[in-house]
């Protein structure tokens, strides 16, 4: 198990050098150009550094996903629905990658949208019928967007009718060319 073993002095929020380069910085410098300036009881120790306990590590009993730039887990983290399936194996892969990269947050939404169907053949295996209706909003879009909710309904039974028709097509013309 790994643990945090950074402490407070570590987090030394140290401003040497010069970075007058980049615009915007030290722009909060000045307490008086700084809009919670008359809410905020000032102390300035935020400028000293972090100082906070700890709390204690969670035991780690399922796999746990972390990002490449920490060396470490965080002291908790949630473990309802660890990685799995073909959207865990998409997940393994975009933690792979920086955190500011779009190869780590495209697969990540795409892991998401997997994971919505492995939950439906889940919920269908287990012989739960998944209330689609409720889980997905459309009563309320019914109530407060009847036209765009009809308008997206019209659409979406065109398109299924749509591939429905050009699947029997395609197979009475396999069937007609034997």
């Amino acid at each position: 198990m790994e643990s945090d073993e950074n402490k407070s002095k570590d987090f030394k929020n140290i401003r040497g050098g010069d970075h007058s380069h980049i615009k915007g910085w030290g722009i909060d410098a000045d307490s008086k150009n700084d809009p919670t300036y008359p809410i905020k009881k000032r102390t300035d120790e935020e400028h000293e550094g972090y100082e906070w306990e700890r709390p204690t590590q969670q035991k780690v009993d399922v796999e746990i996903l972390k990002s490449i730039e920490r060396p470490n887990i965080t002291a908790v983290f949630g473990t309802s629905v660890p990685p799995s399936g073909l959207s865990g194996a998409i997940r393994r892969k975009a933690f792979e990658k920086g955190e500011g990269s779009y190869g780590r947050w495209l697969p990540l939404i795409l892991a998401d949208r997997i994971g919505v169907y492995e939950g439906i053949i889940d919920d269908l295996k287990k012989g739960i019928m998944p209330n689609t209706f409720a889980e997905r909003g459309w009563g309320a879009e019914w109530k407060y967007n009847r036209k765009n909710f009809l308008i997206k309904t019209a659409v979406g039974a065109l398109v299924v009718a749509g591939s429905v028709a050009i699947l029997i097509s395609s197979n009475r013309e396999k069937s007609y060319s034997k």
